[in-house]
């Protein structure tokens, strides 16, 4: 059998490894347009916080390895430019301009995702840039070193956007953010993302919501953000209005798309042909808690689903149950989690939502140390089921979130949650956990 894979990255380097390991004779071929493969993007704003750190050591394995040991015909530089499904085959250019074709008996997309970049003036100048890839990373972390930057303005207040701010303060950056949103974090409930906020405000980040982003101007060594009602002087713009599938090559190929322009899959990770499949963060998928379709690009989804293409592809039919939308990150001292729905989230998909949110602590009453858990929890009214949590606090967050994703997998009720035997001493948490104590303030709302 010949397995062609198109992108080198978490989805793909997952299904090569495991598809390789599974059946040693197959004949596998990734095909990834840059240099890079198997590395780790989330950890490239920390990296570029600390000059000291190589941005190499992001990488988890060299091309080489999957090459000589893996026994991997990965082929970087080769960019794929179009499927021919009838055909079987794929083709495309190298970074050399050489054409190259390729037939395969079961093909594989983990083209992932690109950032969404505005097509207005300015938006290609050197000073504006994207954080996606390891090259893009390699490229903010240098141009700041090099041109001695004291001031960026960040387009956009999504996860990268928030943990980009931290990077460049600790680079001694004075650091704007605008969006033409009007709300600083529409997808968090009010309260949580006020925390946020002043945590923010505090480490002297300037926040400009509801400004509709004209142009970028050259200034000097500079640039100039031109906003509706504001103007922004920077030495460089950082982009980070979200990620698109890059789903565009399936859709030439008459394959379907799904929420949000993703590549359409069942659980088994086909596409709407037979031989081809899709996953990561080119692809959708489906949510625990509503059983629907959605697109949510996060990393654990990306290397699992691509485990569960070689399985189908080598004969072992692996049927994914579906992701809660797990996710955390760090916005300077603070840790955000959240799983499942939010209360709008949960309208939209037919619920009865009610929601709750508490102030506790992250430790025992009179235990040093002790710091403010704010938690937000959402159930349907009509069952009593547990929809989804959100929390932010300074400690103890990131991993008590985990105890909310078990919950939803287990389509749990929030009384059956509120009596969970979780851990109790006083250097981690109250007797009555931050979690018991949301579940047992909502229980009396259902």
């Amino acid at each position: 059998m010949k397995f062609v894979i198109i992108g080198g990255d978490a989805a793909g380097m997952s299904a090569a490894s495991r598809a390789k390991r599974k059946n040693p004779d197959i004949d596998i071929i990734v095909l990834e347009q840059t240099h890079d493969v198997s590395y780790s993007a989330c950890g490239m704003p920390y990296n570029i916080a600390d000059p000291q750190r190589d941005m190499e050591r992001l990488v988890v394995r060299k091309a080489e390895v999957f090459i000589e040991k893996n026994k991997i015909n990965l082929l970087t530089g080769h960019r794929v430019t179009a499927i021919d499904h009838a055909a079987k085959k794929v083709s495309g250019i190298t970074i050399e301009g050489e054409q190259f074709s390729f037939d395969y008996d079961k093909l594989f997309i983990a083209t992932g995702a690109s950032p969404v970049i505005p097509d207005l003036p300015g938006f290609d100048l050197p000073q504006v840039m994207s954080l996606k890839s390891l090259e893009q990373g390699k490229q903010i972390k240098d141009y700041i070193q090099q041109n001695r930057i004291k001031k960026a303005v960040i387009i956009g207040m999504g996860y990268i956007a928030l943990e980009m701010c931290e990077a460049f303060e600790k680079r001694g950056v004075k650091v704007s953010m605008v969006k033409p949103g009007p709300v600083f974090l529409p997808w968090l409930s009010p309260g949580l993302a006020d925390v946020i906020y002043e945590e923010l405000i505090h480490k002297g980040v300037d926040i400009y919501s509801g400004h509709a982003i004209q142009k970028i101007e050259p200034l000097g060594n500079g640039v100039r953000v031109v906003c509706t009602n504001l103007t922004l002087d920077a030495d460089m713009v950082l982009v980070a209005m979200g990620v698109k599938p890059c789903s565009g090559m399936a859709e030439e190929a008459g394959l379907d798309l799904g929420i949000s322009d993703s590549i359409a899959v069942d659980r088994y990770l086909k596409t709407s042909d037979k031989d081809i499949y899709a996953a990561g963060d080119c692809a959708d998928a489906y949510h625990i808690v509503t059983d629907q379709k959605c697109w949510i690009p996060l990393a654990l989804i990306a290397n699992r689903a691509g485990w569960a293409v070689a399985d189908n592809v080598t004969g072992t039919h692996t049927r994914l149950q579906g992701i809660a939308g797990t996710s955390v990150f760090k916005v300077f001292s603070l840790e955000v989690a959240r799983s499942g729905l939010n209360f709008k989230e949960a309208i939209d998909a037919g619920f009865d939502p009610v929601e709750n949110s508490v102030k506790t602590r992250s430790r025992a009453h009179g235990h040093p140390g002790s710091t403010p858990i704010h938690i937000n929890m959402v159930a349907d009214k009509k069952t009593g089921r547990l929809l989804g949590a959100q929390m932010v606090g300074k400690e103890g967050v990131a991993h008590r979130i985990n105890a909310v994703a078990v919950a939803l997998h287990n389509k749990m009720t929030v009384e059956d949650f509120s009596q969970t035997d979780l851990a109790y001493a006083p250097p981690f948490g109250p007797v009555w956990d931050p979690l018991l104590t949301a579940a047992n303030q909502l229980v009396k709302k259902i």
